[in-house]
């Protein structure tokens, strides 16, 4: 299976896109001489079994058609099985989805012709991943960014509202300032305790999340780091000043925000009752506290 692609696509990415465009990227692939099995899934996560019984069976070369939710998804069946070591999966991705986050980083197009191109290159980098352990005992991976609080609350929006396309992040969002209530949080960094009360706290690997926004003093996806960001006590009218620094990468820089470079990071919300959303690559994992440890060089990714 060398040379043999897995192909995953998830038929209801980009409210049904990808399900649209499937005939176009089979013959695609054929007149790349891109040889590949396949299978659609037909559930929440499905993915994730879908990616563990294709390498039972010898693959180790997956493409995942869809969106965020998609390749995050395929990641936690590549990490969470043992059959294999996960740096020697390669995954590349042809993205159909609503935000695209993940692909920003690495310039990959959305336009299916160039990103096969892509794939038919075979140009690879070894990319961190990060492990997240809640309280309940449960273990997520994410590849691109997580975070506890404010953004938790718009995920959890952003389900009910993800067939309205790329606007429906900012719908969220805009939902979330004015129901989300800020929480106080115990926060161990660096040998550093912290006890604040924030909008929220990021934990990234990559560059852009929530369709498009940049709230981490981004680094490197290979350096071992995660990049580390606490909102603090922002109020409506300090976010609707600085929307613009949203998506500029500008917002690390207010008063109210800071930022780290870290391997782990613990984070605890003081409240019982009030137990904050966690995200993990837009898809919400759970409530409460966590526990994000940075794996290092942990699966392929095909790049341009």
């Amino acid at each position: 299976m060398n040379n043999h692609w897995f192909l995953i696509l998830n038929p209801i990415a980009g409210n049904g896109k990808s399900k649209k465009n499937w005939k176009k990227i089979s013959t695609l692939l054929k007149n790349q001489n891109i040889q590949f099995s396949y299978a659609f899934t037909e559930y929440s996560k499905h993915e994730t079994v879908l990616v563990v019984n294709a390498i039972k069976n010898g693959f180790t070369k997956i493409i995942s058609v869809g969106g965020d939710g998609t390749l995050h998804h395929i990641v936690n069946g590549i990490m969470s099985q043992n059959i294999v070591e996960s740096s020697t999966i390669k995954i590349a991705v042809l993205p159909i989805g609503t935000g695209n986050d993940w692909v920003k980083t690495y310039n990959i197009p959305t336009n299916i012709d160039n990103s096969i191109t892509i794939i038919k290159k075979n140009n690879t980098i070894l990319q961190d991943i990060n492990k997240i352990e809640l309280d309940s005992g449960e273990v997520f991976y994410s590849n691109n960014l997580a975070g506890i609080g404010y953004d938790g609350y718009v995920t959890y929006k952003l389900k009910k509202l993800k067939k309205l396309g790329s606007i429906a992040y900012l719908l969220s969002g805009f939902s979330g300032l004015f129901f989300y209530k800020k929480t106080k949080f115990k926060i161990k960094i660096n040998n550093q305790k912290i006890e604040n009360t924030c909008l929220m706290v990021l934990v990234g690997i990559c560059k852009y999340s929530a369709g498009g926004m940049r709230l981490t003093d981004y680094s490197s996806t290979l350096n071992g780091l995660f990049d580390i960001t606490i909102v603090k006590n922002l109020s409506l009218i300090d976010l609707i000043k600085n929307l613009p620094k949203l998506y500029n990468g500008k917002i690390i820089h207010h008063k109210k925000v800071t930022t780290y470079k870290s391997k782990s990071i613990y984070i605890t919300p003081i409240s019982s009752y009030n137990k904050p959303f966690i995200q993990a690559d837009g898809e919400l994992i759970g409530k409460g506290s966590l526990k994000a440890i940075i794996i290092p060089k942990a699966i392929q990714f095909v790049i341009p």
